[in-house]
Protein backbone atom coordinates (compact mmCIF):
# COMPACT_ATOMS: atom_id res chain seq x y z
CA UNK A 1 0.00 0.00 0.00
CA UNK A 2 2.81 2.06 0.66
CA UNK A 3 4.25 1.55 -2.73
CA UNK A 4 0.89 2.16 -4.33
CA UNK A 5 1.16 5.81 -3.22
CA UNK A 6 3.65 6.72 -5.88
CA UNK A 7 3.28 3.56 -8.33
CA UNK A 8 0.78 2.46 -10.53
CA UNK A 9 -1.10 -1.16 -9.41
CA UNK A 10 0.97 -3.52 -11.64
CA UNK A 11 4.40 -2.16 -10.96
CA UNK A 12 3.42 -1.49 -6.94
CA UNK A 13 2.75 -5.14 -6.94
CA UNK A 14 5.64 -6.22 -8.77
CA UNK A 15 7.63 -4.11 -6.38
CA UNK A 16 5.91 -5.95 -3.36
CA UNK A 17 6.77 -9.83 -4.66
CA UNK A 18 3.00 -10.70 -5.07
CA UNK A 19 0.63 -11.04 -8.15
CA UNK A 20 -1.15 -8.27 -10.66
CA UNK A 21 -4.54 -9.91 -9.40
CA UNK A 22 -3.34 -9.60 -5.89
CA UNK A 23 -3.09 -5.75 -6.10
CA UNK A 24 -6.25 -5.28 -7.46
CA UNK A 25 -8.01 -7.65 -5.35
CA UNK A 26 -6.18 -5.91 -2.08
CA UNK A 27 -6.88 -2.50 -3.45
CA UNK A 28 -10.86 -2.88 -3.63
CA UNK A 29 -10.75 -4.49 -0.13
CA UNK A 30 -8.60 -3.47 1.86
CA UNK A 31 -9.62 -5.60 5.19
CA UNK A 32 -7.37 -8.31 6.53
CA UNK A 33 -8.58 -11.92 5.65
CA UNK A 34 -9.71 -12.55 9.41
CA UNK A 35 -11.57 -9.30 9.07
CA UNK A 36 -13.99 -10.53 5.90
CA UNK A 37 -15.58 -13.99 7.56
CA UNK A 38 -18.79 -13.41 8.02
CA UNK A 39 -20.04 -15.13 11.80
CA UNK A 40 -20.00 -19.00 11.76
CA UNK A 41 -23.58 -20.31 10.73
CA UNK A 42 -25.19 -23.52 12.26
CA UNK A 43 -24.63 -26.04 10.02
CA UNK A 44 -27.23 -28.48 11.43
CA UNK A 45 -30.63 -28.06 13.11
CA UNK A 46 -30.38 -27.02 16.87
CA UNK A 47 -31.49 -30.14 19.17
CA UNK A 48 -32.49 -28.13 22.19
CA UNK A 49 -34.47 -25.42 20.90
CA UNK A 50 -37.53 -26.39 21.48
CA UNK A 51 -36.83 -27.04 25.42
CA UNK A 52 -34.08 -25.21 26.50
CA UNK A 53 -36.25 -22.28 26.91
CA UNK A 54 -38.90 -23.66 28.21
CA UNK A 55 -38.03 -26.48 30.34
CA UNK A 56 -33.94 -26.71 31.32
CA UNK A 57 -34.23 -22.67 32.31
CA UNK A 58 -36.62 -22.95 34.42
CA UNK A 59 -34.67 -26.12 36.05
CA UNK A 60 -31.67 -24.24 36.36
CA UNK A 61 -33.75 -21.14 38.00
CA UNK A 62 -35.22 -23.71 40.25
CA UNK A 63 -32.20 -25.16 41.26
CA UNK A 64 -29.19 -23.22 40.47
CA UNK A 65 -26.56 -26.20 42.12
CA UNK A 66 -28.08 -28.95 39.94
CA UNK A 67 -25.41 -30.58 37.74
CA UNK A 68 -25.96 -30.58 34.37
CA UNK A 69 -25.72 -34.59 33.93
CA UNK A 70 -28.78 -34.72 36.11
CA UNK A 71 -30.26 -32.40 33.61
CA UNK A 72 -29.37 -34.39 31.04
CA UNK A 73 -30.68 -37.28 32.38
CA UNK A 74 -33.87 -35.43 33.54
CA UNK A 75 -34.36 -34.12 29.90
CA UNK A 76 -33.30 -37.60 28.05
CA UNK A 77 -36.82 -39.40 30.37
CA UNK A 78 -38.85 -36.66 29.22
CA UNK A 79 -37.31 -36.86 25.64
CA UNK A 80 -36.82 -40.77 24.95
CA UNK A 81 -36.27 -39.71 20.98
CA UNK A 82 -33.17 -37.01 22.22
CA UNK A 83 -30.19 -38.22 20.74
CA UNK A 84 -27.42 -39.26 23.87
CA UNK A 85 -25.05 -37.55 21.78
CA UNK A 86 -26.32 -33.95 23.03
CA UNK A 87 -24.85 -34.12 26.52
CA UNK A 88 -21.44 -32.39 25.62
CA UNK A 89 -23.91 -29.77 23.78
CA UNK A 90 -26.40 -29.61 26.95
CA UNK A 91 -23.17 -28.96 29.27
CA UNK A 92 -21.62 -26.26 27.41
CA UNK A 93 -25.21 -24.44 27.23
CA UNK A 94 -25.78 -24.58 30.44
CA UNK A 95 -21.99 -23.48 31.57
CA UNK A 96 -22.29 -20.61 29.05
CA UNK A 97 -26.21 -19.65 31.06
CA UNK A 98 -24.63 -19.65 34.14
CA UNK A 99 -21.71 -17.60 33.13
CA UNK A 100 -24.40 -14.77 32.26
CA UNK A 101 -27.19 -15.51 34.59
CA UNK A 102 -25.86 -17.55 37.48
CA UNK A 103 -25.41 -16.70 41.24
CA UNK A 104 -22.12 -15.03 41.79
CA UNK A 105 -19.74 -17.71 43.35
CA UNK A 106 -17.40 -17.78 46.03
CA UNK A 107 -14.33 -15.44 45.82
CA UNK A 108 -10.82 -16.88 46.53
CA UNK A 109 -8.38 -14.12 48.42
CA UNK A 110 -4.79 -14.63 47.83
CA UNK A 111 -2.73 -13.29 51.14
CA UNK A 112 0.56 -11.92 51.78
CA UNK A 113 2.54 -13.74 53.97
CA UNK A 114 5.27 -12.98 56.65
CA UNK A 115 8.01 -14.64 57.96
CA UNK A 116 7.13 -16.07 61.46
CA UNK A 117 3.49 -14.85 61.62
CA UNK A 118 1.79 -18.05 60.67
CA UNK A 119 1.82 -21.77 61.35
CA UNK A 120 -1.02 -24.32 60.29
CA UNK A 121 -2.01 -27.85 61.64
CA UNK A 122 -4.18 -30.46 60.33
CA UNK A 123 -4.57 -34.13 60.01
CA UNK A 124 -4.63 -36.54 57.14
CA UNK A 125 -5.55 -40.37 56.58
CA UNK A 126 -2.82 -42.86 55.44
CA UNK A 127 -5.07 -45.94 54.57
CA UNK A 128 -5.29 -45.52 51.44
CA UNK A 129 -0.89 -46.22 51.10
CA UNK A 130 -1.94 -49.99 53.02
CA UNK A 131 1.11 -49.88 55.11
CA UNK A 132 1.75 -52.84 57.28
CA UNK A 133 3.65 -53.29 60.03
CA UNK A 134 4.66 -56.92 61.44
CA UNK A 135 2.55 -57.76 58.59
CA UNK A 136 -0.77 -56.17 60.42
CA UNK A 137 -2.20 -53.32 58.59
CA UNK A 138 -1.90 -49.95 60.45
CA UNK A 139 -4.85 -48.10 61.12
CA UNK A 140 -3.64 -44.51 61.27
CA UNK A 141 -3.13 -40.68 60.58
CA UNK A 142 -0.45 -38.20 60.17
CA UNK A 143 -0.42 -34.90 61.87
CA UNK A 144 1.16 -32.66 59.46
CA UNK A 145 2.40 -29.20 60.46
CA UNK A 146 3.57 -26.76 57.93
CA UNK A 147 4.95 -23.00 58.67
CA UNK A 148 3.56 -21.12 55.43
CA UNK A 149 6.60 -18.94 54.85
CA UNK A 150 9.02 -20.96 54.40
CA UNK A 151 7.40 -24.12 53.96
CA UNK A 152 8.94 -26.17 56.92
CA UNK A 153 6.89 -29.36 57.56
CA UNK A 154 6.53 -31.58 60.05
CA UNK A 155 4.77 -35.13 60.50
CA UNK A 156 3.88 -37.43 62.82
CA UNK A 157 2.40 -41.20 63.07
CA UNK A 158 -1.20 -40.79 64.95
CA UNK A 159 -2.62 -44.25 65.55
CA UNK A 160 -6.22 -43.24 66.75
CA UNK A 161 -7.90 -40.58 65.18
CA UNK A 162 -8.19 -36.58 65.77
CA UNK A 163 -8.28 -35.75 69.14
CA UNK A 164 -6.51 -33.28 71.31
CA UNK A 165 -3.37 -35.74 72.80
CA UNK A 166 -2.58 -36.02 69.01
CA UNK A 167 -2.50 -32.33 68.21
CA UNK A 168 -0.67 -31.74 71.15
CA UNK A 169 2.02 -33.89 70.96
CA UNK A 170 2.48 -33.48 67.02
CA UNK A 171 2.03 -29.66 67.63
CA UNK A 172 5.28 -29.55 70.55
CA UNK A 173 7.55 -31.81 68.28
CA UNK A 174 6.84 -29.62 65.53
CA UNK A 175 7.38 -26.43 67.41
CA UNK A 176 10.70 -28.05 69.10
CA UNK A 177 11.80 -29.42 65.76
CA UNK A 178 11.67 -26.02 64.04
CA UNK A 179 13.77 -24.31 67.51
CA UNK A 180 10.78 -21.79 67.74
CA UNK A 181 7.24 -20.94 67.37
CA UNK A 182 4.97 -18.31 65.12
CA UNK A 183 2.95 -15.74 66.20
CA UNK A 184 -0.58 -17.59 65.16
CA UNK A 185 -1.36 -21.06 64.90
CA UNK A 186 -3.94 -22.27 62.80
CA UNK A 187 -5.83 -25.72 62.97
CA UNK A 188 -9.56 -27.22 61.39
CA UNK A 189 -12.48 -26.69 63.29
CA UNK A 190 -11.40 -29.98 65.45
CA UNK A 191 -14.97 -31.12 64.89
CA UNK A 192 -13.51 -34.54 65.18
CA UNK A 193 -11.45 -34.40 68.04
CA UNK A 194 -15.26 -33.17 69.80
CA UNK A 195 -17.35 -36.04 68.39
CA UNK A 196 -19.06 -37.83 70.79
CA UNK A 197 -18.09 -35.32 73.92
CA UNK A 198 -20.66 -33.64 76.21
CA UNK A 199 -21.06 -30.07 76.38
CA UNK A 200 -18.66 -29.73 79.12
CA UNK A 201 -15.95 -31.98 77.79
CA UNK A 202 -16.01 -29.69 74.58
CA UNK A 203 -14.92 -26.55 76.75
CA UNK A 204 -12.54 -28.29 78.55
CA UNK A 205 -10.86 -29.69 75.35
CA UNK A 206 -11.10 -25.94 74.03
CA UNK A 207 -9.72 -24.81 77.08
CA UNK A 208 -6.76 -26.81 77.03
CA UNK A 209 -5.90 -26.36 73.37
CA UNK A 210 -5.87 -22.36 74.07
CA UNK A 211 -3.45 -22.84 76.66
CA UNK A 212 -1.46 -24.91 75.05
CA UNK A 213 -1.04 -21.50 72.32
CA UNK A 214 -0.46 -19.43 75.59
CA UNK A 215 2.24 -21.76 76.25
CA UNK A 216 4.36 -20.95 73.15
CA UNK A 217 3.07 -17.22 72.97
CA UNK A 218 0.28 -17.69 69.80
CA UNK A 219 -2.53 -17.02 69.19
CA UNK A 220 -5.24 -19.99 68.41
CA UNK A 221 -7.51 -19.38 65.14
CA UNK A 222 -9.42 -21.82 63.53
CA UNK A 223 -11.14 -22.21 60.21
CA UNK A 224 -14.91 -22.53 59.32
CA UNK A 225 -16.05 -26.20 59.58
CA UNK A 226 -16.14 -27.51 56.05
CA UNK A 227 -14.67 -24.66 54.21
CA UNK A 228 -11.23 -26.67 53.19
CA UNK A 229 -9.65 -23.62 51.23
CA UNK A 230 -9.40 -21.43 54.61
CA UNK A 231 -6.42 -24.07 55.38
CA UNK A 232 -5.62 -23.93 52.16
CA UNK A 233 -1.70 -23.54 52.09
CA UNK A 234 -2.09 -27.33 54.19
CA UNK A 235 -4.65 -29.01 52.63
CA UNK A 236 -2.64 -28.85 49.22
CA UNK A 237 0.81 -30.19 50.50
CA UNK A 238 -1.44 -32.87 52.08
CA UNK A 239 -1.52 -34.32 48.17
CA UNK A 240 2.45 -33.72 47.68
CA UNK A 241 3.47 -35.05 51.45
CA UNK A 242 1.47 -38.42 50.87
CA UNK A 243 2.59 -38.77 46.49
CA UNK A 244 6.51 -39.16 48.50
CA UNK A 245 5.27 -41.16 50.98
CA UNK A 246 3.82 -43.31 48.02
CA UNK A 247 6.81 -42.95 45.70
CA UNK A 248 9.32 -43.93 48.44
CA UNK A 249 7.31 -46.83 49.33
CA UNK A 250 7.43 -48.17 45.71
CA UNK A 251 11.17 -47.70 45.59
CA UNK A 252 11.77 -49.02 48.98
CA UNK A 253 9.78 -52.13 47.48
CA UNK A 254 8.01 -53.38 50.48
CA UNK A 255 5.02 -51.85 52.44
CA UNK A 256 5.95 -53.93 55.48
CA UNK A 257 7.69 -52.56 58.21
CA UNK A 258 9.26 -54.91 61.30
CA UNK A 259 7.83 -51.85 64.01
CA UNK A 260 6.07 -48.60 64.56
CA UNK A 261 9.81 -46.58 65.25
CA UNK A 262 10.71 -47.97 61.87
CA UNK A 263 8.29 -46.54 60.23
CA UNK A 264 8.12 -43.39 62.07
CA UNK A 265 11.59 -43.17 61.41
CA UNK A 266 11.03 -43.20 57.39
CA UNK A 267 8.26 -40.77 57.51
CA UNK A 268 10.75 -38.81 58.99
CA UNK A 269 13.39 -39.22 56.41
CA UNK A 270 10.66 -37.88 53.75
CA UNK A 271 9.47 -34.82 55.97
CA UNK A 272 14.17 -34.12 56.04
CA UNK A 273 14.35 -34.25 52.66
CA UNK A 274 11.67 -32.16 51.67
CA UNK A 275 12.66 -29.38 54.29
CA UNK A 276 16.41 -29.69 52.87
CA UNK A 277 14.65 -27.90 49.46
CA UNK A 278 13.80 -25.00 51.22
CA UNK A 279 16.60 -24.88 53.68
CA UNK A 280 17.56 -21.41 52.97
CA UNK A 281 13.95 -20.03 53.92
CA UNK A 282 13.31 -21.94 56.75
CA UNK A 283 16.61 -20.50 57.98
CA UNK A 284 15.49 -17.32 57.34
CA UNK A 285 12.07 -17.58 58.80
CA UNK A 286 13.59 -19.23 62.18
CA UNK A 287 15.04 -15.59 63.37
CA UNK A 288 11.57 -14.40 63.09
CA UNK A 289 10.44 -17.14 64.78
CA UNK A 290 9.39 -16.61 68.49
CA UNK A 291 11.76 -18.45 71.45
CA UNK A 292 10.18 -21.58 72.73
CA UNK A 293 9.27 -22.35 76.85
CA UNK A 294 11.85 -23.62 79.20
CA UNK A 295 9.73 -26.99 78.52
CA UNK A 296 6.94 -28.61 77.36
CA UNK A 297 3.60 -28.61 78.51
CA UNK A 298 1.41 -31.38 78.92
CA UNK A 299 0.34 -33.41 75.77
CA UNK A 300 -1.59 -36.20 76.94
CA UNK A 301 -4.78 -36.76 79.05
CA UNK A 302 -4.80 -37.82 83.01
CA UNK A 303 -7.31 -39.76 84.30
CA UNK A 304 -8.15 -41.97 87.31
CA UNK A 305 -8.69 -45.15 87.63
CA UNK A 306 -8.96 -48.45 90.04
CA UNK A 307 -7.31 -51.68 89.27
CA UNK A 308 -10.24 -54.19 89.89
CA UNK A 309 -9.90 -57.94 91.52
CA UNK A 310 -9.35 -58.94 88.00
CA UNK A 311 -6.23 -57.31 88.27
CA UNK A 312 -7.52 -54.63 85.57
CA UNK A 313 -8.75 -51.53 84.65
CA UNK A 314 -11.21 -50.58 81.82
CA UNK A 315 -10.51 -47.24 80.10
CA UNK A 316 -12.20 -46.03 76.86
CA UNK A 317 -13.19 -48.98 75.82
CA UNK A 318 -10.48 -50.87 76.39
CA UNK A 319 -9.49 -53.63 79.06
CA UNK A 320 -5.93 -53.02 79.97
CA UNK A 321 -4.58 -55.84 82.70
CA UNK A 322 -1.49 -54.89 85.57
CA UNK A 323 0.12 -56.77 88.32
CA UNK A 324 -2.35 -58.15 90.45
CA UNK A 325 -0.55 -56.10 93.56
CA UNK A 326 -2.10 -53.37 92.09
CA UNK A 327 -5.44 -54.78 92.76
CA UNK A 328 -7.39 -52.34 94.92
CA UNK A 329 -6.07 -49.47 94.24
CA UNK A 330 -6.16 -46.16 92.29
CA UNK A 331 -3.65 -45.20 89.57
CA UNK A 332 -3.34 -41.87 87.72
CA UNK A 333 -3.06 -42.86 83.96
CA UNK A 334 -1.31 -40.24 81.97
CA UNK A 335 -3.24 -40.91 78.36
CA UNK A 336 -0.66 -40.53 75.04
CA UNK A 337 -1.92 -41.22 71.69
CA UNK A 338 0.08 -44.36 71.16
CA UNK A 339 0.94 -45.66 75.03
CA UNK A 340 -0.55 -45.16 78.75
CA UNK A 341 1.57 -44.37 81.90
CA UNK A 342 0.58 -45.95 84.86
CA UNK A 343 1.98 -43.77 88.24
CA UNK A 344 0.79 -44.32 91.81
CA UNK A 345 1.16 -40.94 93.43
CA UNK A 346 4.11 -39.74 91.80
CA UNK A 347 6.14 -42.69 91.41
CA UNK A 348 6.03 -43.81 87.74
CA UNK A 349 5.30 -47.99 87.53
CA UNK A 350 5.05 -48.90 84.01
CA UNK A 351 4.06 -47.83 80.53
CA UNK A 352 1.57 -50.15 78.38
CA UNK A 353 0.25 -49.92 74.70
CA UNK A 354 -2.20 -47.96 73.84
CA UNK A 355 -5.67 -49.88 72.33
CA UNK A 356 -8.56 -48.72 70.34
CA UNK A 357 -11.87 -50.47 70.29
CA UNK A 358 -12.98 -51.13 66.54
CA UNK A 359 -16.21 -49.28 67.35
CA UNK A 360 -18.36 -48.18 70.16
CA UNK A 361 -20.02 -50.95 70.68
CA UNK A 362 -17.47 -53.67 71.66
CA UNK A 363 -14.30 -53.44 74.13
CA UNK A 364 -10.43 -54.12 73.14
CA UNK A 365 -7.87 -56.09 75.21
CA UNK A 366 -4.65 -55.05 76.24
CA UNK A 367 -3.33 -58.24 77.77
CA UNK A 368 -0.03 -59.35 79.13
CA UNK A 369 -0.18 -62.96 80.19
CA UNK A 370 2.69 -62.14 82.47
CA UNK A 371 0.35 -60.07 84.98
CA UNK A 372 -1.70 -62.99 85.71
CA UNK A 373 0.14 -66.24 85.11
CA UNK A 374 0.85 -66.93 88.80
CA UNK A 375 -3.11 -66.62 89.33
CA UNK A 376 -3.63 -68.64 86.36
CA UNK A 377 -1.41 -71.77 87.16
CA UNK A 378 -3.63 -72.15 90.46
CA UNK A 379 -6.36 -71.74 88.48
CA UNK A 380 -5.76 -73.44 84.96
CA UNK A 381 -9.36 -74.37 84.12
CA UNK A 382 -10.12 -70.41 84.28
CA UNK A 383 -8.36 -70.77 80.50
CA UNK A 384 -10.58 -72.30 79.34
CA UNK A 385 -13.61 -69.86 78.84
CA UNK A 386 -11.47 -66.62 79.36
CA UNK A 387 -13.24 -63.42 77.87
CA UNK A 388 -9.52 -62.32 76.75
CA UNK A 389 -8.65 -65.70 76.00
CA UNK A 390 -7.36 -65.50 72.90
CA UNK A 391 -5.35 -61.95 73.66
CA UNK A 392 -3.98 -63.70 76.30
CA UNK A 393 -1.56 -65.46 74.02
CA UNK A 394 1.54 -63.79 73.19
CA UNK A 395 2.14 -65.13 69.77
CA UNK A 396 0.22 -66.98 66.93
CA UNK A 397 1.92 -70.34 68.17
CA UNK A 398 0.82 -70.34 71.42
CA UNK A 399 -2.78 -70.19 70.31
CA UNK A 400 -2.80 -72.65 67.48
CA UNK A 401 -1.31 -75.24 70.37
CA UNK A 402 -4.01 -74.65 72.47
CA UNK A 403 -6.44 -75.47 69.84
CA UNK A 404 -4.42 -78.69 69.27
CA UNK A 405 -4.59 -79.64 72.80
CA UNK A 406 -8.25 -78.70 72.84
CA UNK A 407 -8.67 -81.69 69.85
CA UNK A 408 -6.08 -83.73 70.77
CA UNK A 409 -6.61 -84.28 75.28
CA UNK A 410 -9.25 -83.43 77.62
CA UNK A 411 -10.21 -79.81 78.51
CA UNK A 412 -8.85 -80.27 82.11
CA UNK A 413 -5.60 -81.23 80.71
CA UNK A 414 -5.13 -79.11 77.49
CA UNK A 415 -5.74 -75.95 80.14
CA UNK A 416 -3.28 -77.43 82.79
CA UNK A 417 -0.47 -78.00 79.59
CA UNK A 418 -0.98 -74.81 78.51
CA UNK A 419 -0.68 -73.13 81.28
CA UNK A 420 2.29 -74.86 81.72
CA UNK A 421 3.80 -73.34 78.41
CA UNK A 422 2.50 -69.98 79.45
CA UNK A 423 4.64 -70.06 82.63
CA UNK A 424 7.78 -71.72 81.01
CA UNK A 425 7.90 -69.06 78.63
CA UNK A 426 7.52 -66.51 81.71
CA UNK A 427 10.37 -67.98 84.19
CA UNK A 428 12.65 -68.95 81.89
CA UNK A 429 12.73 -65.75 79.78
CA UNK A 430 12.03 -68.15 76.66
CA UNK A 431 8.91 -66.79 74.61
CA UNK A 432 9.59 -66.46 70.98
CA UNK A 433 12.51 -69.57 70.94
CA UNK A 434 9.76 -71.38 72.42
CA UNK A 435 7.27 -70.05 69.83
CA UNK A 436 9.43 -71.11 67.04
CA UNK A 437 9.71 -74.61 68.35
CA UNK A 438 6.23 -75.05 68.98
CA UNK A 439 4.99 -73.68 65.54
CA UNK A 440 7.76 -76.24 64.51
CA UNK A 441 5.30 -79.00 66.10
CA UNK A 442 2.47 -78.00 64.44
CA UNK A 443 3.73 -78.27 61.28
CA UNK A 444 4.25 -82.31 61.87
CA UNK A 445 1.14 -82.03 64.34
CA UNK A 446 3.42 -83.26 67.48
CA UNK A 447 2.23 -82.27 71.22
CA UNK A 448 4.67 -80.02 73.26
CA UNK A 449 6.82 -82.53 75.46
CA UNK A 450 7.03 -80.63 78.74
CA UNK A 451 9.70 -82.56 80.04
CA UNK A 452 12.14 -81.89 77.17
CA UNK A 453 11.06 -78.33 77.08
CA UNK A 454 11.93 -77.81 80.26
CA UNK A 455 15.08 -79.62 79.86
CA UNK A 456 16.10 -77.64 76.41
CA UNK A 457 15.41 -74.30 78.75
CA UNK A 458 17.15 -75.44 82.11
CA UNK A 459 18.43 -74.26 85.12
CA UNK A 460 15.07 -74.00 86.60
CA UNK A 461 15.26 -70.40 88.43
CA UNK A 462 13.90 -72.29 91.67
CA UNK A 463 16.67 -74.88 91.73
CA UNK A 464 19.62 -71.94 91.50
CA UNK A 465 22.31 -72.20 94.28
CA UNK A 466 21.95 -70.21 96.91
CA UNK A 467 24.59 -67.47 97.01
CA UNK A 468 26.10 -66.37 100.34
CA UNK A 469 28.58 -63.27 100.54
CA UNK A 470 30.29 -62.40 103.53
CA UNK A 471 31.21 -59.15 103.95
CA UNK A 472 34.16 -57.34 105.32
CA UNK A 473 33.73 -55.99 108.39
CA UNK A 474 34.07 -52.54 108.01
CA UNK A 475 37.36 -52.02 110.93
CA UNK A 476 39.55 -54.66 108.97
CA UNK A 477 39.79 -51.50 106.51
CA UNK A 478 41.52 -49.28 108.96
CA UNK A 479 44.94 -51.38 108.51
CA UNK A 480 44.89 -50.18 105.18
CA UNK A 481 44.75 -46.35 106.16
CA UNK A 482 47.73 -47.06 109.04
CA UNK A 483 49.43 -48.60 106.31
CA UNK A 484 48.91 -45.89 103.94
CA UNK A 485 49.48 -43.06 106.53
CA UNK A 486 53.30 -44.79 107.29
Amino acid sequence: MKLKQTNAVPVSAAKAGFSTATAYRIDEDTRLPSQRHGPRERRRPDPLADIFDSEIIPLLEAAPGLRAVALFEEIRRRHPDLDPGIRRTLERRIRSWRAIHGPDQEVIFRQVHEPGRLGLSDFTDMGDLAVTVARVPLDHRLYHFRLIWSGFEHAHVILGGESYVALAEGLQNALWAVGGAPAEHRSDSLSAAFRNLDADARADLTTRYDALCEHYGMAPTRNNRGVAHENGSIESSHGHLKAAVLDALLLRGSRDFDDLATYRHFIDEIVSRKNRRNGARIDTERASLQPLPQARTSDYEEVIVTVTSTSSFTLRKVFYTVPSRLIGHRLRVRLYDDRLDLFIGGTHLMTLPRGRSANHNTHAHVVDYRHVIHSLRRKPMALLKLVYRDQLFPREAYKLTFEQLLGSQSERTACRQMVELLSLAHERACEAELAVLLAEGLAVDRLPDMAALRLRFAPDPAALPEVVVKLTPLTDYDALLVGEAA
